[in-house]
């Protein structure tokens, strides 16, 4: 069996979650009902880094939020699924539409909907403080937590492996 810095080599995509991965999975509410999630800088750089590199980087959510969208897209992400609550199904959509082999996906997620998808792919990620049973499945659970920096461990560790990292990137983004 390999160890899941091998499997990093035939990387292809990353599909990450956001609520509890991108975030830290709190919100704050406003009066009015919005809702308001926290996102980390670092991470936000990686996603830029790995669309520049090449990667699809695809968003798959069961939350809805504008302002998530919105800086999904500010970063360059397309491929952004929010309100999703049949996550295999999308799934399902993004391997036909990159024509992807599971074993070179990565997917992120820390909690029961993402079980699922974590099953089928080659490499399941999950922050440090993703749910027990998510972890049991995870063939690498970063060090660090939702929200913040999870994100960015996983895909420097890929493009690293892959020589397309660099400590001097000149990644543009808002």
């Amino acid at each position: 069996m390999l160890s899941y810095k091998e499997l990093l080599n035939n990387v292809q995509a990353f599909i990450f979650d956001v609520d509890g991965v991108l975030t830290n999975g709190m919100v704050t509410i406003f009066p009015d009902g919005e809702l308001v999630r926290n996102m980390n800088i670092k991470d936000g750089y990686a996603l830029k880094c790995a669309i520049d590199a090449g990667f699809p980087v695809c968003i798959i959510s069961g939350g809805n939020s504008k302002g998530v969208k919105k800086r999904l897209e500010g970063l360059g992400v397309t491929e952004i699924y929010l309100g999703v609550h049949n996550k295999i199904e999308k799934y399902n959509e993004i391997l036909e539409k990159h024509k992807l082999n599971p074993a070179h996906i990565v997917y992120m997620g820390d909690d029961i909907p993402d079980y699922p998808v974590m099953e089928l792919v080659g490499v399941a990620c999950a922050p440090q403080d993703a749910a027990p049973q998510i972890k049991t499945i995870a063939k690498y659970v970063s060090p660090i937590k939702g929200g913040e920096g999870c994100v960015r461990d996983i895909i420097e560790q890929v493009l690293r492996v892959q020589g397309k990292w660099s400590d001097t990137f000149n990644a543009k983004f808002d």
